[in-house]
């Protein structure tokens, strides 16, 4: 009861077929890989961005009147 046979999947794989078509999904999954790639980009990005470039901090300096 609590796994799925291999008449459970074949009906998933079908009805996913269906909805999507057979050339849909190697779309999707290409898109699914660009993404990945981008993300991975922009973490290197981030990370060489904070080794290579010294933060600097602005000091606020008030004018208290009393």
């Amino acid at each position: 009861m609590g796994s799925f046979s291999i008449w459970h999947w074949l009906i998933v794989l079908v009805v996913v077929l269906l909805l999507f078509g057979r050339g849909k999904i190697p779309e999707l999954m290409g898109d699914v890989a660009k993404g990945i790639k981008s993300f991975k980009k922009g973490m290197t990005d981030d990370e060489t961005a904070e080794k290579g470039v010294d933060a600097k901090t602005v000091e606020h300096k008030s004018d208290e009147v009393r």
